[in-house]
């Protein structure tokens, strides 16, 4: 028996082979913006930039009231919302934002079975999983640092006083919003990364905000209600946006936002080192959970 080899018409690549960077960057490009239903149906669209409208309306009423203030001669009042409170006062959109993306990210890949594809090509583990993660943060500071923004261009259009003092507040409230949109990534991920099926996975990451929020006030307000103000303020570790709030009060010394302080002496440290925990731990557990794909 002899073999033969058909030429079947296929046509060789000869052209520049741009290597593992590209690869990496274009995935973290395409999940960014699948985040935003970028380059998908327009119903794909609605949700993302629906929140992200409403993320920036309570910015342009604190502006537009500040403006209209200073011009009516009111004074020149500070924005109604401080830049490190933003995203812990709406937090429930950032939620369900997390809820509705993550699976998207991570989800469908897993659905359909094309990680392994991904793999053949010159990309590993760690690449796919970084741009996974970076593009799912990515998305979350787009949507926590806008708003901020918009309130400190208008604290510079009404010429608020102290804008040294502002420009100090800005600049480390989007150190917290680094935090938080790496924090919260890793937690939807992961959460998304478990669950193929989009519906599930919505379902899944909107349970752990609920349930960890829950627990944590009904935990906070027993504890109060006996004095027991030091185990209040521990329970902040348990739900994702205390915890972060903890991390601005004790590393970047700003005003409190959440219900509860970090404890003093250890808290702010052991707060910082869980947030740090965190995203190590979503890299590992992502890093685990898409090998294991990539084997199938």
């Amino acid at each position: 028996m002899t073999s033969v080899i058909h030429d079947i018409g296929y046509r060789h690549y000869d052209g520049p082979r741009l290597g593992r960077g590209y690869a990496v960057r274009s995935l973290f490009v395409h999940n960014l913006r699948a985040a935003y239903g970028l380059g998908r149906p327009a119903k794909a669209k609605i949700m993302p930039f629906l929140l992200f409208a409403i993320m920036l309306l309570p910015a342009a009423i604190s502006v537009a009231i500040t403006a209209f203030s200073a011009s009516a001669g009111l004074g020149k009042s500070l924005p109604l919302i401080r830049y490190s409170a933003y995203a812990v006062y709406l937090q429930p959109l950032i939620a369900i934002f997390l809820a509705a993306q993550a699976p998207v990210l991570a989800s469908r890949d897993l659905r359909f079975h094309v990680t392994p594809l991904y793999f053949s090509r010159p990309l590993s583990r760690l690449d796919y999983v970084l741009a996974k993660y970076g593009a799912v943060a990515t998305a979350l500071l787009i949507l926590l640092a806008t708003p901020v923004t918009i309130v400190f261009i208008g604290a510079l259009a009404t010429e608020q006083k102290h804008l040294d003092t502002h420009t100090v507040q800005f600049l480390a409230a989007l150190g917290g919003c680094v935090i938080f949109a790496l924090v919260l990534g890793g937690i939807g991920l992961v959460v998304a990364a478990f669950t193929p099926r989009r519906g599930f996975g919505v379902t899944a990451v909107m349970a752990v905000y609920l349930l960890s929020s829950a627990a944590v006030a009904s935990v906070q307000g027993i504890a109060e209600s006996q004095t027991r103000f030091g185990i209040a303020r521990w329970a902040g570790l348990f739900t994702p946006f205390d915890l972060v709030d903890g991390v601005q009060v004790w590393a970047l010394r700003l005003k409190q936002s959440a219900p509860e302080p970090p404890p003093s002496g250890l808290g702010g440290p052991v707060f910082t080192l869980a947030c740090a925990a965190i995203v190590a731990g979503s890299l590992a557990i992502l890093y685990l959970r898409f090998r294991k794909a990539g084997a199938q």
